[in-house]
């Protein structure tokens, strides 16, 4: 585990070379390391209730569902369920299955005015191996960090 400060200047760049509109970009890693550096930070969970469910979880995460399973509806409360549970000037961390929907809820926060949002590469379950196959390469669970299922 490094320093908050290493990590924020880390996420700030990868921030600066994907060009995305928020603070910045961090991997399941150094995300969970955040987590225990930086008081008063939370990750925010965007995935289903069915995939957290059937998946499985992070422990102590806030969540609150982008999209609603299974019409892929965007939760029209989104910002509301957000802002009732996080701090606007808190460090927040989106994570959702692969990186996609935590951007655009990243996105979305900073617009709306949370002034210290971060997307989780890789998301939960990272990418499609060769076999097409999720939970092998990258993200949360097979980087070994905790997390339970139901």
């Amino acid at each position: 585990m490094g320093k908050l400060s290493d990590y924020l200047a880390l996420a700030r760049t990868r921030a600066e070379q994907l060009k995305v509109p928020y603070a910045g970009a961090l991997t399941p890693r150094e995300a969970h390391d955040l987590l225990q550096l930086a008081p008063g930070a939370k990750l925010v969970d965007v995935r289903t209730h069915a995939e957290q469910h059937y998946v499985g979880r992070v422990p102590g995460a806030v969540e609150i569902e982008w999209q609603s399973y299974p019409t892929n509806q965007a939760n029209p409360n989104f910002l509301t369920q957000l802002g009732q549970q996080v701090d606007r000037e808190a460090l927040v961390m989106f994570l959702c299955r692969s990186g996609a929907r935590s951007h655009a809820a990243a996105k979305a926060a900073t617009a709306a005015g949370f002034t210290n949002c971060y997307n989780v590469l890789e998301g939960f379950e990272g990418d499609k191996d060769a076999n097409h196959h999720r939970n092998t390469v990258g993200g949360w669970r097979a980087s070994g960090l905790p997390w339970t299922q139901s």
